[in-house]
């Protein structure tokens, strides 16, 4: 326990003084550097409360993964400074300014791009945005497929000791599921389309958010834990003697092949804004680099997320449902 109190120590070290270095070199006084390098203190306090909960509660393994997210994001905080550390930038800025206009005129002007209209928008600069996300969509999408089987293979291999599921269990958990079946009718009438759209809207906008203060990692995390619910929930409808294949095609696939591209593209889109913010690019500012990588998230957030959200929910509420029940009888 010493060694692994010193370690995260010294990552948090680690953190605070990359963080507070890479803050205070973007203002051009020592007030401006000391205020806002001060706010790195608020989240890494937040950080060590919820570490000594875990501490006194003596769950070593989880402070063992601490440590590990701790060091990688102090790991991308170096590669930060040291992407965007430029002496001569630094000692050439006089005065601070905060422009808005141009700063909305820049926004504007990438989001839009040279279309002239919706349509060659979507014909033209959407493809351009899409084709940027080639290789983090193909890292998301090999992630969820690892995460899911993994998943999927945990709840088969350890849900069974710590439940005891025995022939009775199983057989009172299909009784169960069959006399609520009918709940599904009204699903609409508590869980209205337009609710679900928000929350999901909702959701991926949050793991954007977790995303820009960890450089993709909180929400990548985040996009992990959803995955492994699904594989979570396929493997315990293999331990009640359903077919996961089926339940899959008639409980996950109908809507999920709207939503799980869009937040397949949403996080890729996040995951890539973090990889700019740590790549070296000695021609534009930290600044331009993430308003340039946050027009290109809100392009495909506006333009294939949310319409593919509002198409998931409908199916989620009014289809699926339906599907389901028509599926019970062969699972």
């Amino acid at each position: 326990m010493l060694a692994l109190i010193f370690l995260l120590t010294f990552a948090h070290a680690v953190l605070m003084v990359s963080s507070a270095i890479v803050i205070s070199v973007q203002a051009t006084s020592i007030r401006s550097a000391n205020l806002l390098a001060s706010f790195v203190v608020v989240p890494v306090a937040f950080l060590l409360q919820g570490e000594t909960v875990l501490i006194f509660w003596g769950n070593e393994d989880v402070l063992w993964f601490a440590i590990v997210g701790v060091t990688l994001l102090a790991a991308l905080l170096v590669r930060l400074g040291l992407s965007h550390f430029r002496r001569e930038y630094l000692l050439g800025r006089e005065i601070d300014t905060l422009n808005l206009k141009l700063i909305g005129r820049a926004f504007r002007d990438r989001f839009k791009g040279q279309a002239k209209n919706v349509f060659e928008w979507y014909r033209t600069e959407l493809p351009l945005t899409l084709a940027q996300l080639r290789q983090p969509l193909m890292i998301v999408f090999g992630l969820a497929v690892v995460v899911g089987i993994m998943s999927y293979m945990w709840v088969v291999t350890n849900v069974p000791v710590y439940l005891q599921l025995t022939p009775e269990r199983i057989s009172d958990f299909k009784t169960f599921i069959a006399d609520n079946l009918t709940n599904l009718d009204t699903l609409g009438d508590r869980l209205p389309a337009p609710v679900l759209f928000y929350h999901n809207a909702r959701t991926t906008v949050v793991f954007l958010l977790l995303g820009l203060v960890s450089f993709g990692t909180l929400g990548l995390t985040l996009f992990i834990g959803n995955i492994a619910l699904v594989g979570g929930v396929l493997g315990a409808a293999h331990l009640v003697g359903y077919s996961p294949l089926l339940a899959f095609a008639a409980g996950i696939l109908p809507h999920g092949i709207f939503e799980l591209t869009a937040v397949f593209l949403a996080t890729a889109a996040m995951l890539k804004v973090g990889a700019q913010l740590v790549t070296p690019q000695s021609e534009k500012s930290l600044g331009e680099i993430l308003l340039l990588s946050l027009t290109d998230w809100v392009r495909v957030f506006v333009g294939i997320v949310l319409p593919l959200l509002a198409i998931a929910a409908l199916v989620e509420i009014y289809i699926t449902p339906q599907l389901i029940k028509l599926a019970f009888p062969y699972l």
